[in-house]
This record gives structure tokens, C-alpha cells and sequence, in this order.
């Protein structure tokens, strides 16, 4: 598949932005661009630099390679290759050889999209732009990806914001095992800034995670559900007042036209005028499903114009997502610490490196897992990976326990983008990036972890090849490597799945690939 990158549309100078194609010219940047651009936190690090990328012209692809062991590289890229990175992979149950992963991507406007159906030995290749709900042009981001069992389809949610001020969540389907996608100008909208006969520039929409209900009992079996965070944007510049989950869910999306279904919106977190900090200041939302047909919610408190993280909080809906308990906070006094760097950065690294939580459903044991990065320990072990647990539907949850360690102490240096999978037969799978080998801890390893005993006990190990430098990892900057990773699992296969720039020729066009470990067989 040939694919040129055309132009970057945003070019930020002297204070000002310009949005170049689809027609478009605005004299003053949108409100979430001056979001941006004036505060260090809040709208997530993916939408902010589609702003920083460089403006590149290029043209033509390189195909997938393997490189060395069984470390793959799933996509293909442009010429030159120019960044991936945010990962999402899920498999078909039926079939687990068969999975679906995707990505941002920066040869283009929108999101690389993978499918394997030989266990990840190959992955074609699917570049995929989105279009506003009114058929203009529009930048990708935070793809999610889960597997209907009931409509044997995968689904895809993808972020659709521009500098015209506009901002949407859509939904993508696929029948065929990812081979082929919605047309772009018929995504299933879940929700729009678009007000009349404009774009309100006071509200933008980030960070959306899919969840679907594959449990055949269950009163909302095949229920998509999808999170996200709603920014409350102000004058006179971008500053946010408050920022809280929502949610929303459909029945059906119709493969035919995916724009005709219905979505139902939901404040998971109500909002807080006035209140950029607190119950009302929210990011990642992690939705999962039970068995009973639950909605399981995680998420942190975050400041709305910092990425100061307060606390991590669950709640829970039992009515299909109408309505949501009141929320528990998951961290415990003097257990979990955030990075106190405003902007998220993990000196010496010049990238931005969230806490980047997972949480995942133990259809075996009951039990919600819930991983991120913790700082408590910073001064002697640098940034940590912990773990916490409830066994009794999110009402109360374990103490904290570090998962990312070496000869039984936390390992040395920064641990980061962890995420979480739970497989068929209840055993615990784990990722996350890792600095420990290199002792002026910048290069990055990856590494896996695993847990039969429902994480009473775990093992991890690199799975990375070779080491790879983030400076050399975005354009010009070494600024942006993604926020997280990904992984699924089952007993049969399992897909570790991450951001990787080992391949990368360095400034000015530094990049990251996708790439994942061939795991066949399974964890044992």
C-alpha cells in the first residue's frame, strides 16, 4: 500500500495558528489550541502534538519487518517513515490468532490500523483519516479498539478535533477482521462540539476508551460502551474550569451506515464550574464490563490545566451505563505519589510520561486489576509500576504493591506505560517501559509481566531486542513517544503491543514504530 504524507495543517508561530487545507483559514487559534499552548496539563499529550510535529512532505511506504528475536514491527510507514505511537490491540475471541491493533499516526491525519490472523507474525497495514460529522477535515487520535462477541465485529473509537475548533468522538466498524473499515464520512458519532451552524469552542472532547459487554447473560449483552473527558474551555485563553468523565453507550451500529445509530450520553463525573481541581477534574478513563454485565469505571483525579494527578477513583453502573455509584478512591494514604513535574516529564527524558493507568476485569477470580505509575518511591527507585486490586466489585481495594522489580526490590530508575490484560484462564498479563539497564536512565526496554495467582505473585522480563534512545524518538524534539501502551490476552496468544524507535534515523525526522513480541502459545 503506497501512502504520501501530506503537509502537517498546523503551523504554530509567534502565538499564532493557521490552519492550512480543507478551506479553512481561522485568524485566532480555537480555544483548546490556546489550551495548549498555555497550560502544561489537561487536554491529553496526543492532541497537543499534533501541534509540535514537523511539517514534512513525503511520499511512497516501507513494509513491515521483523527485527531480531521475536520482536516484529507491525506497521508500515511512509516515505520517510514519520511517527506512530498509542497503542490498542484486541483480539477475537473465537480465533485469537486473529487480532486488530491501532495507533496514532503522523504520516497522515488519522490512525494506523493492523490486523494479523497468524498470531502477529505479520500485520497488514490500513491508514485510516477521519471526517467531521459535517464531512470536513479532521485529526485522529487515542484510537481504542474492542471485539463484539454478539455482532462479530471489531470497533474502533477514534478522536476527530482541527484547528477550526472542532471536536468529536467517532466510532469505526469492522466485519471482516480489520481488513476493511467504516467510510470516514460515516462514522458513528458518539458526541460533538457542533452547535448549530458552528463549532463551540468552549467544550473539547479527549481521551476515549471502548468497552463492549460479551457476557451472553447479560440484560445488555452486546452493549458498546465508550468514556471520555469533557473539557470545559474559557476565554481569553483556553483555560479549562472543569473536566470530568462522561460516557456513552449504543445497542446497535448498523454496518451498513454506522451513522445512524443512537448513542446515549452519560456524566459519569457531574460538573464542577469554577472547579479545575478536585472531584470534577478527571482524566483516563478506563471503562471495562463484568460478568455481571456491570460497567466498571477507573479513573484519576487530574487537574484540569496541570498534570498534577491527585488520586485515582472507581465507580460502577448497574443499569447499563444510565447511572454511576458514588465514587471509591483506589490509592491509599501515603501509597501512591505523582510525578511532581507539572508537565509530566521523567528527567532526564525530554518526553512527557503520564501515569498512564490500566484496568482490567478477572472474569475467573472477580477481581479488578488495576496497574499505573507511582512515584512514592522516586528517590531511591525512581518511577514505579504498582498494583491494586478489589476482590468485592470496586467497594474496596488492596494495598499497593510494585510490580516492577529486580531480585526483589523495586527496580532501579523509571517504569512507565503500564497496562493490563487478563486472560481466559484468570492469569494476569502486564507491559510497561523500562530504563532500569541503562544507568543514565534514558533508553528505553520493554517489559512483561506475569501472574497465575491473580497477582499475589509476578514475574517479568525484557522483551525488547535491542534498547532504543526516546531524543531520537519525534521529529526534531525526542518530546513525544505516545502516552501508553497495550496489551491482550489469551491462553493461546498474547499481544504484547507498543511504541518503539529503534529504527529511527534521529533529527530532523525522528520517529517510533509499532511493534509487538510473537508470544504464540501463550504465558505459562
Amino acid at each position: 500500500m503506497a501512502r504520501g504524507w501530506r503537509t502537517l495543517a498546523v503551523l504554530a508561530a509567534a502565538g499564532a495558528v493557521m490552519v492550512v487545507g480543507a478551506g479553512a483559514q481561522a485568524a485566532d487559534p480555537p480555544l483548546w489550541i490556546q489550551h495548549v499552548q498555555n497550560y502544561d496539563g489537561g487536554i491529553s499529550n496526543g492532541v497537543r502534538e499534533r501541534l509540535d510535529a514537523a511539517s514534512v512532505v513525503s511520499s511512497g511506504l516501507t513494509a513491515p519487518a521483523t527485527a531480531g528475536l521475536n520482536n516484529v514491527q507491525m506497521n508500515a510507514d511512509c516515505n520517510p517513515p514519520l511517527p506512530q505511537n498509542e497503542t490498542s490491540v484486541a483480539y477475537k475471541p473465537s480465533n485469537p490468532l486473529v487480532a486488530v491493533a491501532a495507533a496514532n499516526d503522523f504520516c497522515g491525519d488519522g490512525d494506523w490500523i493492523g490486523n494479523t490472523s497468524d498470531g502477529g507474525r505479520t500485520w497488514a497495514t490500513t491508514f485510516k483519516d477521519p471526517k467531521t460529522s459535517i464531512s470536513t477535515r479532521c485529526f485522529g487520535g487515542d484510537p481504542t479498539i474492542v471485539y463484539s462477541v454478539r455482532d462479530r465485529a471489531f470497533y474502533l473509537g477514534t478522536l476527530c478535533f482541527f484547528g477550526d475548533g472542532s471536536s468529536e468522538v467517532q466510532v469505526w466498524k469492522s466485519t471482516n477482521d480489520g481488513a476493511t473499515w467504516t467510510d470516514s464520512f460515516k462514522a458513528s458519532l458518539v458526541i460533538t462540539n457542533r452547535a448549530s451552524d458552528r463549532w463551540d469552542q468552549t467544550v473539547f472532547y479527549d481521551k476515549e476508551l471502548l468497552a463492549v459487554d460479551n457476557n451472553a447473560a447479560s440484560a445488555h449483552y452486546g452493549r458498546l460502551y465508550i468514556t471520555y473527558i469533557k473539557f470545559h474551555l474559557t476565554p481569553p485563553n483556553g483555560r479549562s474550569d472543569f473536566c470530568p468523565v462522561q460516557a456513552a453507550f449504543t445497542d446497535r451500529i448498523p454496518t451498513n451506515n454506522p451513522a445512524t445509530a443512537t448513542w446515549t450520553n452519560v456524566a459519569v463525573v457531574p460538573d464542577a464550574p469554577f472547579a479545575d481541581k478536585g472531584p470534577s477534574a478527571n482524566q483516563w478513563a478506563l471503562p471495562v464490563v463484568d460478568t455481571a454485565g456491570n460497567l466498571d469505571v477507573g479513573y484519576a483525579l487530574e487537574d484540569c490545566n496541570t498534570a498534577i494527578d491527585r488520586g485515582f477513583f472507581f465507580t460502577k453502573s448497574t443499569d447499563g451505563g444510565n447511572t454511576f455509584s458514588s465514587p471509591v478512591q483506589i490509592d491509599k494514604p501515603g501509597q501512591f505519589a505523582d510525578n511532581p513535574n507539572p508537565k509530566d516529564k521523567l528527567n532526564p527524558k525530554k518526553f512527557r510520561a503520564p501515569i498512564s493507568p490500566s484496568l482490567a476485569f478477572n472474569a475467573v477470580t472477580g477481581s479488578l486489576e488495576f496497574v499505573y505509575q507511582n512515584n512514592v518511591d522516586r528517590q531511591t527507585s525512581g518511577a514505579d509500576i504498582s498494583f491494586q486490586q478489589s476482590r468485592d466489585g470496586g467497594t474496596t481495594w488492596s494495598d499497593a504493591k510494585t510490580i516492577s522489580t529486580a531480585g526483589g526490590a523495586a527496580a532501579p530508575n523509571d517504569q512507565f506505560f503500564p497496562w493490563i490484560a487478563v486472560d481466559e484462564a484468570g492469569n494476569l498479563h502486564a507491559i510497561w517501559f523500562d530504563n532500569r539497564n541503562d544507568p543514565n536512565n534514558r533508553l528505553i526496554e520493554t517489559f512483561q509481566a506475569f501472574s497465575s495467582d491473580d497477582g499475589a505473585t509476578w514475574r517479568s522480563w525484557d522483551i525488547s531486542s535491542v534498547p532504543w534512545n526516546p531524543d531520537d524518538g519525534f521529529f526534531n524534539c525526542g518530546c513525544f513517544i505516545g502516552d501508553y501502551n497495550a496489551i491482550a490476552a489469551s491462553t493461546q496468544v498474547v499481544y504484547p503491543v507498543w511504541t518503539d524507535g529503534r529504527n529511527s534515523p534521529g533529527r530532523p525526522l525522528g520517529e517510533t514504530d509499532i511493534f509487538t513480541n510473537v508470544e504464540i502459545g501463550g504465558i505459562h
